[in-house]
């Protein structure tokens, strides 16, 4: 009866503390990984890392000189050799370590090990990135990070750069329009696509940008933010005139930049320009950003003048993305199903965007057209992103490389109260006042702080 009643007395504390852990893995999982998986997956690592290096086949034979050294100071077994372990660095979501290669090896071979190692070691994913010739770093995640997404709190922006979103190893998502200037995003209904888009409109309304809007849905996702808003055209008809627009202006800005070419022989090659980044300060012109939303609504007809209409807007939406880069104009495309079977010029349109996020899609087709020309691969992954998880998308671009990215939720209202604080910000742009709506502009004293442009060079 003493036995039992010990043993009661031991094993009600040993459960309650089971349950807390459990309790703390599901609903908090970053408090978990902190006190609890991080030290178990550290020990682990240490206390098996050769022999999981062997058993995944990431060992080679030593060198000639390391034989010789142990059989005449050992008589130990000679072992394979794995990659030499640098020091691990935790982090909030895992473990971070430098792995250098062992002669023959090379950074695939980790990388293809990558499901292995995590099962060995304890931790969510595995993920490896190759720092210089001969040295990969390791990054273990120990968490789902995309179950409740928390952006790092020094998290990369900068002019024309928005954390808009989380990687699923744990790294922010970045939409960097210097880098990638045009980009599609593809969505179903209620998949995050809309709360993508206002990260992305919030981000910059900050910076000394100018932002355009097409919302062929009567404005019900872009007239929240037009006190920021340089043009929002609300309907094809409206399009069909900010589009010529935003092109005449294209045309003005390489006369610019060409006038600027025609100078004296004797200047220097660093004051020679291809594109407006190149351009004094006091000259370069605003950045202009254009953003549309549901771009099937410019592709749909009715009648024999619709199409003549589409034909316009198509022919004008391509040029602006051939060559817009060079000029400031970038695009960012939405919809909910993009595909050839939209019409002449959809194809043709979509291979000049180079970067592509795919939330989840209703069909196969739309996620082939966003992602199966760039990472064949991640259509499988596009496709299989549950309805309950809102905010889930695949980004890739044109390199052929693609990741897990997830956006954090932002109210819409929080979302136009950024936009109305930075109403100030609007540039002065003559062409698009006419498509402007006429909103109240709040006190620049009620103003956020502004983001400078940093000086750029090619």
């Amino acid at each position: 009866m003493s036995d039992l009643t010990t043993l009661l007395e031991v094993g009600g504390p040993v459960a309650a503390l089971g349950g807390g852990a459990a309790y703390t893995r599901a609903k908090h999982p970053a408090a978990y990984w902190s006190t609890i998986g991080l030290p178990v997956s550290t020990v682990r690592l240490l206390s098996s890392y050769g022999s999981v290096m062997e058993a995944c086949g990431l060992t080679v034979a030593p060198s000639r000189l390391r034989v010789l050294a142990m059989k005449a100071m050992t008589q130990r077994e000679v072992r394979p050799v794995p990659p030499r372990r640098g020091i691990i660095r935790p982090t909030l979501t895992g473990l971070k370590l430098r792995l250098r290669l062992a002669p023959g090896q090379e950074p695939a071979d980790i990388a293809a090990s990558a499901e292995r190692l995590r099962h060995a070691w304890g931790v969510h994913s595995a993920y490896v990135t190759t720092v210089k010739p001969g040295v990969v770093e390791l990054r273990l995640v120990g968490y789902d990070v995309l179950r409740r997404v928390r952006m790092p709190r020094k998290a990369a922006g900068g002019f024309l750069k928005v954390p808009v979103a989380l990687r699923e190893d744990a790294t922010p998502f970045i939409r960097d329009y210097r880098t990638i200037p045009h980009q599609l995003t593809l969505g179903a209904t209620l998949s995050g696509k809309s709360m993508y888009l206002r990260h992305l409109i919030t981000g910059l309304a900050r910076q000394p940008v100018a932002l355009v809007g097409i919302d062929c849905k009567r404005g019900v996702e872009l007239a929240p933010f037009a006190p920021r808003l340089s043009a929002l055209a609300t309907d094809p008809d409206q399009a069909a005139e900010l589009l010529p627009t935003l092109v005449k202006e294209m045309e003005d800005r390489y006369d610019l930049i060409r006038a600027r070419q025609g100078i004296a022989p004797d200047t220097p090659d660093e004051e020679i320009t291809s594109d407006i980044w190149g351009l004094p300060e006091d000259e370069r012109p605003v950045p202009v950003v254009l953003f549309v939303d549901e771009v099937a609504e410019l592709f749909l007809v009715a009648t024999k003048k619709d199409e003549e209409r589409r034909d316009e807007m198509v022919t004008q939406l391509i040029r602006l993305a051939q060559l817009g880069r060079a000029a400031g104009i970038y695009l960012e495309v939405c919809g909910q199903r993009f595909g050839a079977e939209l019409g002449k010029g959809a194809t043709m349109l979509r291979a000049q965007l180079t970067g592509r996020v795919c939330h989840r899609v209703n069909d196969e087709a739309s996620a082939k057209m966003a992602l199966g020309d760039i990472a064949p691969e991640a259509v499988h992954a596009a496709c299989s992103i549950a309805p309950e998880r809102p905010g889930l998308a695949v980004a890739g671009d044109t390199s052929g490389g693609w990741s897990r990215i997830r956006t954090p939720y932002l109210s819409l209202g929080d979302a136009a109260e950024t936009c109305q604080e930075s109403a100030h910000m609007v540039p002065d742009l003559a062409a698009l006042k006419p498509f402007r709506l006429d909103v109240p502009v709040r006190p620049v004293e009620a103003a956020a702080p502004v983001v400078l442009p940093h000086p750029v060079t090619d």
